[in-house]
């Protein structure tokens, strides 16, 4: 069913919003921040380029890409396909 993956399509970006990876940047004292901040110290003061954090911030501060948004309704159809065999 498509329905599951448009359902994560549309609830991904809301997802980051709320875990404080925003357009205007990481917001502080968010899950975000403090993601970012254990990424930082263990990269010696830095976030990695390519880095889980940094990929979700630049999600969270442009929207999804066709190509991010065509991988997370992928992923959304394998998980509603999945379920099927248990519902």
């Amino acid at each position: 069913s498509t329905l599951p993956a448009a359902g994560a399509l549309v609830a991904a970006p809301v997802a980051l919003t709320a875990a404080g990876f925003t357009s205007a940047g990481v917001a502080a004292g968010s899950w975000a921040a403090s993601m970012m901040s254990s990424a930082a110290i263990a990269n010696g003061g830095g976030v990695a380029a390519g880095s889980v954090v940094a990929t979700l911030q630049s999600v969270g501060a442009a929207g999804l890409s066709g190509a991010t948004g065509a991988a997370v309704a992928g992923a959304g159809a394998a998980v509603g396909w999945l379920a099927s065999f248990f519902g």
